[in-house]
């Protein structure tokens, strides 16, 4: 059933052009080439964030923030098994994708720590890749609380995350 979806949709969609008499193949043309033009001028900011995770992680200063905040995350009940996890989360998607697998296999997936990561994951974004993709398509160059506010957010879900599975 699920197969059938998509080539449904766009024997509708060309239902849809034929009853409102559209062009559907150069309104087609036109949305690839503004997408073109889309990835040509968000390419600069993605590939500086992605030089940002990188040397973050190769230089050490990840672990060092993570060892920094530790004995706060403690407090709050968040597992010291979860710390580097929350530090890299807001940075790199598949690098926390793959601490995520990481912890599966240490812990299993049933356990508290796999569990609240699980969470943590669905609940929390790479907030630096969508401000350098989105922003920068609108030109928005005051970002400080922008960035602010999503990292807090991140962090009260996270927080949150921990809370609801201790319970769970």
């Amino acid at each position: 059933m699920a197969s059938y979806i998509i080539p449904a949709v766009i024997i509708l969609l060309f239902i849809y052009c034929l009853v409102k008499n559209v062009n559907a193949y150069d309104n087609f043309i036109s949305g690839a080439k503004s997408a073109v033009d889309l990835c040509i001028n968000t390419f600069p900011y993605l590939v500086a964030i992605f030089v940002a995770v990188e040397m973050l992680k190769i230089s050490g200063i990840s672990s060092y923030i993570s060892k920094l905040v530790a004995p706060a995350f403690k407090f709050l009940g968040i597992p010291n098994e979860l710390v580097d996890f929350m530090v890299i989360r807001p940075f790199s998607g598949s690098g926390s994708m793959a601490m995520l697998s990481d912890l599966y296999q240490m812990y299993g997936p049933d356990s508290y720590v796999s569990r609240c990561a699980s969470v943590i994951v669905s609940c929390t974004d790479t907030v630096f890749y969508i401000v350098a993709v989105y922003f920068s398509t609108v030109k928005i160059k005051k970002l400080k609380g922008t960035v602010f506010l999503a990292l807090l957010s991140c962090f009260i879900g996270s927080l949150f995350a921990c809370l609801i599975c201790r319970f769970i």
